[in-house]
């Protein structure tokens, strides 16, 4: 994948990044875009470039997310990537994680395997074998992406809106680490996913198209090719496992990955105090 260049006017790009960004920080729900839709993934990869600058926290991973069949036909790419930030982790001891939700928003939990690097990657390298991926994995840990935007119908209104607002992400549970992860079968790698003690959904890393290291091999050539080589020790989602779940404020979830334990979410109300800083000194 080549270096691509940004689509679009890029004052067009940075005042819609501008908007998103202002809805995120005061948790105001935006009802319509607020903008011109994006077309095109390059054109969503320029709103959230202008987002990530405005954020003003380093990335410290990349969430990475299936692009639906009907739409990858028309886009050309299978999957989507958006920044995780500093603050928006959370590695908690007794497994119970949080989640502020944007009132009348968008929120979901999605069960994940993650992958942790363990070396920078070449600058200037912009493809990558599954192999080559694996050769820069320190570790694979199950999670939880908390998926949330001030855009209520973000997934109806397709890939390119979904990329313009930071993937649909707002923060990640870590959980705990899969032991000599290459050598355990994937068919092993199952979980599911309760809210409010009912399941909503069971699957797997085999539930991920073309398995985790295909995910992980087009977050390194995507970012790369974006100017974002991905760094030691960055965190990089593979998809959700079990499927999307919407949830509320006031619900609960509880995400069980078999041996690998379990991880709790609780989730509440965000105010204009909690975007971006709502999960600080729980990693």
């Amino acid at each position: 994948m080549d270096r691509l260049a940004p689509e679009g006017d890029s004052a067009d790009s940075a005042a819609i990044a501008q908007r998103l960004v202002t809805a995120r920080h005061q948790a105001v729900a935006l009802p319509d875009y607020p903008g011109a839709l994006p077309e095109t993934l390059n054109q969503g990869y320029a709103v959230q470039d202008h987002a990530i600058a405005l954020w003003g926290r380093p990335v410290v991973g990349w969430k990475v997310g299936r692009i639906p069949a009907d739409w990858e036909a028309r886009l050309g790419e299978e999957r989507l990537v958006g920044p995780i930030f500093e603050g928006a982790v959370q590695a908690p001891a007794d497994g119970v994680g949080e989640f502020a939700v944007i009132t009348g928003g968008f929120a979901a939990v999605e069960a994940e395997y993650v992958f942790r690097l363990r070396a920078d990657a070449p600058a200037d390298k912009t493809r990558y074998s599954e192999q080559e991926a694996a050769a820069l994995v320190d570790a694979l840990l199950v999670g939880v992406e908390l998926a949330g935007s001030p855009l209520p119908l973000i997934n109806v209104l397709g890939p390119p809106i979904v990329v313009s607002d930071f993937g649909n992400n707002t923060g990640l549970i870590l959980g705990a680490e899969v032991p000599d992860w290459q050598s355990v079968d994937s068919a092993q790698l199952r979980c599911e996913t309760f809210i409010d003690g009912q399941s909503v959904g069971s699957g797997g890393a085999d539930s991920i198209p073309g398995g985790l290291l295909a995910a992980l091999a087009f977050a390194l050539s995507r970012c790369a090719s974006r100017g974002h080589p991905l760094k030691a020790g960055m965190l990089v989602t593979t998809g959700a496992a079990t499927g999307i779940h919407d949830i509320l404020a006031g619900q609960q979830s509880r995400i069980s990955f078999g041996r690998w334990g379990e991880l709790h979410c609780r989730t509440t109300a965000a105010t204009a105090s909690d975007e971006g800083s709502m999960t600080e000194g729980r990693a």
